[in-house]
């Protein structure tokens, strides 16, 4: 039986609603939050840096969101459609996708998050020359860069409505959660009616339905990407 440790509003969402596309049985160990969002201690039992998500699966453990999705595709997913034939230009834009939510979107977002929290964790009395400099930042780091990222999104899901080609694919599920996340951050940045179709391509998908139920909180799950 594979076991996921699972910690609220995380991307580990990504991994039960992978599992429920392949159709696998699976156990979820819940994990909350501490008042500082972060993971609790006990996850450090699991894998020492104490990040979800982690599967258990024939006495391996394996971490990573990319790792465990490529693990679970290689496993149990031969027969599916969730990964393009090898040599296409469709497995050449999955292989993409797959690493660029991890390797690029995320650090970026995280980035965005940070200097988001930082004029509320400092001394009140510093706090308005936080918030210029955060707010600085942003205007001249992170907002433009995330403003080229979400017209890449959109440009790539308007050419034909997955990020791999013409089928849904895993590729999907590992990008779901920087632009899920990234629709709460951004704010309006620019056209993007076809995220949101993705967005609600794939909220519509029994096994991500299923995923959430199983999973519980997950907060992106109700983003919004419609331009104003």
């Amino acid at each position: 039986m594979i076991i996921v440790h699972y910690l609220d509003n995380s991307r580990a969402h990504r991994i039960l609603w992978l599992l429920e596309e392949l159709g696998l049985d699976y156990e979820i160990k819940h994990y909350k939050r501490g008042p500082d969002m972060r993971a609790p201690e006990s996850l450090k039992k699991v894998h020492p840096l104490g990040k979800s998500p982690v599967i258990e699966d024939k006495g391996r453990i394996i971490a990573e969101s990319g790792a465990i999705i490529e693990y679970l595709i290689d496993s149990y997913g031969e027969s599916s459609r969730l990964r393009p034939a090898q040599g296409t230009d469709e497995r050449l834009r999955y292989t993409y996708w797959l690493h660029f939510a991890e390797g690029s979107a995320m650090p970026l977002l995280l980035m965005k998050l940070v200097f988001l929290k930082i004029p509320t964790q400092v001394p009140f009395f510093i706090r308005p020359i936080a918030a210029m400099i955060a707010k600085g930042v942003q205007n001249k780091l992170t907002d433009p860069q995330l403003a080229d990222n979400v017209a890449f999104w959109n440009s790539e899901l308007a050419r034909d409505g997955w990020f791999a080609g013409p089928e849904f694919s895993a590729a999907d599920i590992a990008m779901s959660f920087p632009v899920e996340a990234g629709m709460t951050r951004i704010g309006n940045m620019g056209e993007t009616g076809a995220i949101q179709d993705y967005l609600d391509r794939i909220r519509a998908r029994p096994a991500y339905k299923k995923a959430l139920e199983r999973g519980g909180a997950y907060a992106y799950a109700t983003s919004s990407a419609r331009s104003a």
